[in-house]
């Protein structure tokens, strides 16, 4: 076999003199920040030629699935001139689909040939757009077998936090639905994130489990146009959790701490915060968007160490995905969690219980607070310290409430 590397990041280098960890933007070898001025695309620019006005004819689909086919085959012949798939043939591609479906439920493979059938029968697809299938359903079973083949001899990198883009980009189609379609989250104020510098975003928390967390990293990922990757600092517990806590490094956060965060804020991260920490995820339904105190001040030190704005975060919809009516100090001593939350469904229905609700989601990013007007001495001032913890805490909870009084519904 030989060796794929499909490699659609950015060429581009950062600053520090490492290589972008953007994808590329399509037909561009640079993403949306590295590329030149003069290349990128207009906010009211030329329409498709394939307007949505335009009845979709089946000559027409044919047309723009086979031109996108081909200009995805010429990214590929680009990067891997090499790679030539097996003879394209109707006995091969129906072995394909049956190879790739085994393990399918019965249910599901049975729709899955009702469709293939479908299609050979209504003409939808000619001769060429099949095999411009073909080669891109070959090209990627093969590269998804030499990833897999790459990660069990350990031949990936990770930077000195344990980051894993390939596993970051595995994990991206699950966070994406549950991001997309699950909560349909709407967000506001993205254009506050900065394209490059260093910034510390101050969330509220809540939901029992850190989904919140893992929604702003989704939301910026998606919405922002320099893909930027959020280093969220998550509680020590959540390391005692052998899968979570792999998971949480391999997706680049890291354990809640002062050096931490100012070590990442210093490589000019975009560090995400949630001050509340225990007491924000383990409040009752009772006390919902209702902020908890910010701690000690530990993130406004980190800002004003490192020069960081803050930026104030607030998630609205999370605080209904578990309905926890009690907390069980007994329970929590047992099994060693600084919480122990009772709620309608857990733990009556055992793993069933943390299922969360779909209830819909806003995330909004308010405008920064600049700290760079300070000398990183006076971090050590607990007066200053204190006042702009609580002042951001402030604005954090008149962003939650501003979208509760506009919010009409829960779930929709």
């Amino acid at each position: 076999m030989n060796e794929i590397k499909l490699d659609l990041r950015c060429v581009a280098m950062t600053k520090g003199g490492s290589r972008c960890k953007n994808s590329a933007v399509e037909e561009s070898e640079y993403c949306y920040i590295h590329m030149p001025a003069s290349a990128r695309p207009a906010a009211n620019g030329p329409s498709s030629p394939l307007k949505n006005d335009q009845p979709r004819t089946d000559r027409a689909m044919r047309a723009q699935l086979l031109a996108e086919l081909d200009e995805l085959i010429a990214r590929v012949k680009a990067i891997d001139p090499d790679y030539s798939p097996p003879t394209f043939s109707a006995q091969g591609l129906v072995e394909l689909v049956d190879n790739s479906s085994k393990k399918m439920p019965a249910r599901i493979r049975l729709g899955i040939y009702d469709r293939l059938r479908s299609s050979i029968n209504e003409d939808l697809l000619d001769a060429e757009t099949w095999k411009g299938l073909w080669y891109m359903v070959n090209y990627t079973l093969e590269y998804q077998g030499d990833i897999l083949k790459r990660r069990l001899k350990g031949d990936y990198e990770t930077d000195e936090w344990g980051l894993d883009w390939e596993f970051v980009e595995a994990m991206r189609p699950f966070l994406d639905f549950m991001y997309k379609m699950y909560w349909r989250v709407e967000t506001s104020g993205i254009e506050h994130i900065p394209d490059y510098e260093r910034a510390l975003l101050v969330c509220n928390h809540s939901g029992q489990l850190p989904w919140d967390g893992a929604m702003i990293m989704t939301a910026i990922l998606n919405e922002h146009p320099a893909q930027r990757l959020v280093r969220n600092l998550y509680a020590n517990w959540f390391s005692t959790l052998p899968f979570l806590s792999a998971i949480l490094v391999k997706m680049g956060q890291a354990l809640a701490s002062v050096e931490n965060g100012t070590r990442l804020l210093e490589q000019d991260e975009l560090v995400g915060v949630f001050p509340e920490g225990y007491k924000g995820v383990g409040k009752l339904f009772k006390n919902r968007y209702r902020l908890a105190r910010f701690g000690r001040g530990g993130f406004t030190k980190m800002a004003i160490r490192t020069g960081a704005p803050l930026i104030p975060v607030s998630v609205v919809g999370a605080e209904e995905t578990y309905v926890s009516v009690a907390n069980s100090s007994t329970l929590a001593r047992l099994t060693g969690f600084p919480y122990f939350p009772i709620s309608l469904r857990f733990p009556w229905f055992g793993l069933l219980g943390i299922v969360p609700y779909p209830t819909k989601w806003y995330i909004d990013f308010g405008e920064p607070i600049p700290v760079d007007e300070y000398d990183p001495e006076q971090a050590d001032n607990l007066v200053l310290v204190s006042q702009l913890t609580d002042q951001v805490r402030n604005v954090v909870q008149d962003m939650v409430n501003d979208r509760l009084s506009n919010r009409r519904s829960v779930f929709y």
